[in-house]
């Protein structure tokens, strides 16, 4: 996907160009293609891509009669509206179309128009919500059907194509197999190795069970076969699933509504289970510093190629309707110890998908959470999730009033920027450094090598958005590594947001801590927000 993208974030109109990232290598000659997070993606012909809460499957184009890559998802009135304008946050979702995107190598997309529209769901009921949905090859009738969620019960349509149309089939109301009418979150996964497809989804209220069901023919009409209870226990939503080495991972993620949360899953040899951990999902790791790269879990799609096989994680950001960050479409490769699988949140890498390798690319930013929008609520925060600290970070009150999750009087450690600060910062919230009485306090984050990327030695650029007024002493950003520390003041008040640099920073060993550190006088504030540390790059 290309990821030049018009946003429009001043009064005057100024548009903002985000540019594809490179690969730290030669991306040419090795077959390397870049894929970047935290930007709206287009197709390779400057189209805006609008797809959320869909999946990716491999089909037949029928017009070249080439096996592709094929992207559904649902396009709502609101992700144009954000895309062009992220300083205000949508208050309902509008539901448009399902949208159809085809790619040989699953970064350069085409766009197949609207396969499923408004209009074709309004003839038989009147749309208030529809998402949530995949494709499946009915082999019966050699027939594409879309399962998608349609108002209170399972919409089915059908195509010849698997480039639309798509038409009314039937409605599937869930009430006599589950007990609610509607399922609560559902994807459809197609088992490579049989061909098989299933939806996976939970229960429609509470959400706190899962279901796997087979797709096929049932009384004449394209259906679900069967049902299995997979899991009952804490509600989860965004059920999905993949196979990896002869394993099945379900995974789904916290009842945040369109907010981020930890990414969980369970894993069974067989599809219909058992499913271990019983009934307790596991968090996937490298997932908690920033909950899965501010996503959803949405679904996977699998590489397998000559070298490796590597499975994307497809997030949803909601960010049309939650406000947490630019981008709908956020995705990252998992690494596997074992059968464990483990989440690398990268915001710039590169895919090989001939060989299916992959690296961290040139200009990703090494900070977890670094635009405060992880965090859902105030923090702290007494309410789910209960929390002390923002998602990342470590405040450490030396002098002040103490944190506290119970205590009204805590200092809140995250802002909500206002519709102005939000032209010129991302996402509804930013890092507060305030507090009533006179304060010491020191914010940090560890950036370290991971078991599967490392922070490789080299100079890097710490950079962040500031706005403060002048009632600080001290207030001051560092990086340290190896005992090497560098510091940059920053003295004079700032109405407006400011960004602070510091350059050249030696890294070594795998590790750098980087903060902030404030003196303040009472009603003192400092604003933070997207922060990045990125590897200087070498000519």
């Amino acid at each position: 996907m290309r990821t030049l993208a018009k946003i429009l974030i001043t009064p005057v109109l100024l548009l903002l160009i985000l540019k594809t990232g490179k690969c730290q290598t030669d991306i040419t000659s090795r077959g390397f293609l870049s894929i970047t997070n935290n930007v709206f993606w287009d197709t390779k012909d400057g189209l805006p891509i609008y797809s959320q809460g869909g999946g990716i499957f491999r089909f037949k184009d029928p017009e070249s009669g080439i096996e592709k890559y094929y992207w559904y998802g649902a396009q709502y009135k609101e992700s144009a509206q954000y895309r062009n304008d992220p300083s205000v946050t949508p208050r309902r979702d509008n539901f448009v179309s399902v949208t159809c995107y085809t790619s040989p190598d699953l970064v350069n997309w085409e766009s197949k128009g609207d396969v499923l529209i408004r209009e074709e769901m309004d003839k038989h009921q009147h749309t208030r919500w529809a998402g949530r949905l995949g494709v499946a090859y009915v082999k019966e009738i050699d027939k594409y059907a879309m399962f998608i969620q349609h108002n209170a019960e399972v919409l089915v349509t059908v195509s010849d194509s698997p480039n639309g149309p798509f038409k009314w089939h039937q409605r599937i109301n869930m009430e006599e197999t589950i007990g609610t009418s509607n399922t609560g979150d559902q994807t459809v996964f197609t088992d490579e190795d049989t061909g098989i497809s299933y939806l996976v989804y939970s229960y429609g209220k509470g959400r706190h069970k899962i279901y796997i069901s087979e797709i096929g023919m049932k009384d004449g009409k394209v259906g679900l076969l069967d049902c299995t209870q997979v899991y009952k226990g804490a509600g989860r939503e965004g059920n999905c699933m993949f196979k990896y080495k002869g394993k099945y991972y379900l995974f789904a993620s916290n009842l945040y509504g369109w907010d981020s949360s930890y990414a969980y899953y369970l894993v069974a040899d067989d599809i219909r289970g058992p499913y271990t951990p019983t009934n307790e999902m596991s968090v996937l790791r490298g997932s908690e510093m920033d909950y899965a790269h501010v996503t959803q879990t949405g679904f996977f799609v699998k590489v397998k190629g000559s070298k490796q096989e590597t499975v994307i994680y497809c997030g949803d950001r909601w960010a049309n309707f939650a406000g947490n960050g630019l981008g709908y479409n956020q995705w990252c490769p998992l690494s596997f110890d074992g059968e464990t699988p483990y989440f690398n949140s990268l915001s710039a890498w590169c895919l090989n998908p001939t060989t299916g390798e992959w690296q961290v690319g040139e200009g990703n930013n090494y900070i977890k959470n670094g635009s405060f929008e992880a965090d859902r609520r105030r923090i702290p925060s007494p309410v789910k999730p209960v929390q002390e600290q923002l998602l990342g970070w470590e405040s450490t009150i030396i002098e002040g009033t103490k944190l506290s999750v119970s205590n009204s009087t805590s200092p809140s450690l995250n802002y909500f920027n206002t519709q102005q600060d939000r032209q010129t910062v991302i996402g509804e919230k930013s890092l507060q450094i305030s507090d009533v009485v006179n304060f010491k306090r020191k914010i940090v984050q560890t950036v370290e090598s991971s078991p599967y990327v490392d922070l490789e030695d080299g100079y890097y650029n710490l950079t962040a958005k500031i706005r403060h007024n002048n009632g600080f002493p001290r207030l001051e950003m560092y990086a340290e590594s190896s005992g090497n520390i560098m510091k940059k003041s920053i003295s004079t008040s700032n109405e407006g947001w400011t960004t602070v640099t510091i350059e050249k920073i030696p890294v070594r060993h795998g590790r750098v801590e980087i903060g902030f550190v404030a003196e303040g006088n009472a009603g003192a504030f400092c604003y933070v927000d997207d922060v990045s540390l990125k590897r200087q790059t070498v000519d």
